[in-house]
This record gives C-alpha cells, sequence and structure tokens, in this order.
C-alpha cells in the first residue's frame, strides 16, 4: 500500500534555525534533524551553541554552530555566507525584557524589533534567492499568543510579534510563486528560558494550563509535527498562514 512518509522526509535538505541554543528553536532544530536535515545554528552564545551541537548529536544529528549576532546587519549576511544557502530558514530567535510600558527605553525597544523584524526580514531577502534559484525552500517565522492579543509588561514584544504575522503574508506574496513558502507558528506557553518567569510562578503556569481547551501548557515536544509539516513537501500549497501550535489558548 502507498504510504506519505516521503512527503515528511527531509533527507539531503539543510536548515537554520536562529535561536537555535535552547527552547523552542532547539526543539525545532531536532525535529529538522530527526527527519534528515542537516542543522545550522545561529545564536549570540557560544558556549550555548556547542551545548545545543553536542545534546543533538545524542541523536545522530549533525548540526553546525554560527555564532551570530542577529541585531547586526553585517552580522546576518555574513550568516548567510557561511551556511552555503540553506533550503530552509527558521527565525526563533527573539527575547522579551517584560517591562512595565513606562519603563522601556528606546534601545530595548529597538533590540525587540531587530531580532523580531529585521533579522527575519534580511535573512529572508538574503536566503530566498538561493531557495528561488532551486524552486524550493521553506520558511517559518516564530510569531506568538501576543501576535493576537495583548500581555502585561510586554508591549514591544508584542509590537513585534504582531508585525512578524504581516512580515510572513509579505514574504509569502514574494516568493511563493517561486517555490518558497513562508509561514509562521505562534506557540502556546512552553517551558523555555523566555517564559521562565511564568513558569517559576506555579499558579500562573495552572491558570495559563487552565485557559487552553487541551488543559496543560506545551510540552517541547509538540512542535515537533508542525515544524516537519510547515518545512516538508507535506505543505507545498500552505504558505502566508500563522498556525497556532497553543492547546487552544486562543480558541476559548
Amino acid at each position: 500500500m502507498p504510504r506519505l512518509d516521503a512527503l515528511f522526509d527531509l533527507s539531503g535538505r539543510s536548515a537554520l534555525v536562529t535561536g537555535g541554543n535552547s527552547g523552542i528553536g532547539l526543539a525545532m532544530a531536532r525535529a529538522l534533524g530527526l527527519q534528515g536535515a542537516q542543522v545550522h545554528l545561529a545564536a549570540r552564545d557560544s558556549d550555548k551553541l556547542a551545548a545545543a551541537c553536542d545534546e543533538l548529536a545524542q541523536d545522530q544529528i549533525s548540526a553546525t554552530p554560527h555564532r551570530t549576532d542577529l541585531t547586526d546587519p553585517a552580522g546576518l549576511q555574513a550568516l548567510a555566507q557561511a551556511t552555503g544557502g540553506v533550503d530552509i530558514l527558521i527565525n526563533a530567535a527573539g527575547v522579551n525584557l517584560r517591562q512595565p510600558y513606562g519603563k522601556v527605553t528606546p534601545e530595548a525597544f529597538d533590540l525587540h524589533m531587530a531580532l523580531h523584524l529585521r533579522a527575519p526580514f534580511f535573512l529572508v531577502q538574503h536566503l530566498a534567492p538561493h531557495m528561488a534559484a532551486r524552486n524550493w525552500g521553506r520558511v517559518v517565522n516564530l510569531a506568538s499568543l501576543q501576535s493576537q492579543r495583548a500581555f502585561a509588561n510586554s508591549a514591544p514584544y508584542g509590537a513585534g510579534k504582531g508585525g512578524i504575522v504581516q512580515l510572513t503574508r509579505a514574504m509569502a506574496q514574494e516568493f511563493s510563486g517561486q517555490g518558497v513558502t513562508c509561514n509562521a507558528i505562534a506557540p502556546g506557553f512552553f517551558p523555555t528560558p523566555l517564559t521562565a518567569p511564568v513558569f517559576d510562578d506555579p499558579d500562573l503556569a495552572a491558570a495559563n494550563a487552565a485557559r487552553t481547551a487541551i488543559g496543560r501548557n506545551g510540552r517541547l515536544e509538540d512542535l515537533h509535527g508542525a515544524t516537519v509539516f510547515l518545512c516538508s513537501d507535506a505543505s507545498g500549497y500552505v504558505t502566508g498562514q500563522t498556525l497556532y501550535v497553543d492547546g487552544g489558548f486562543t480558541a476559548k
């Protein structure tokens, strides 16, 4: 009986994951590697990058670290060149300084915009033409619950994550006709360094779990299926979309 496994096979593909040294980025990199992709990880912390590569190696996943300041435009171009032109790009790097609106400085605001909007914009500018030349490519951006609703002390983060949804549509309009699909994943609450303030408060974590339709917060492996789908041939006719992997948080 014919099977559809080949639709999800990433053997022979190469992928760049920004923010791939921990949390959601590392989970998504693992998913790609388990499906056969050669993985490149980009982040600023060399030690965490090395640790992430060692962790992936335990699953027989080959990963190459790239120490990069993703807020530096020249660094983005150098990163794109260092990977040799990948088939898949996941823009997972991010920050949430969790400051009251009145305390946000211009520097803090600009940091959020640089990581959540400028880095994805210019990495796609650098890498998508190489994908288009092969008539195959996948871009996955990281949106958020805050792409749709507001949370306290997170105005710059929410602005960036709202923007990434529209930027994903713009990328899709620009490149999808050349075989490069562009989509976003909006995670719910997952235990990561970025959400440590939430999970360090058991009452708050439980309250967030109760707001989901499933009744629990996310586990990092819950992201594997969505990641592989959007980065494989299985999603060839899906572009410009934001997939909420949130246990139904936004459905209630």
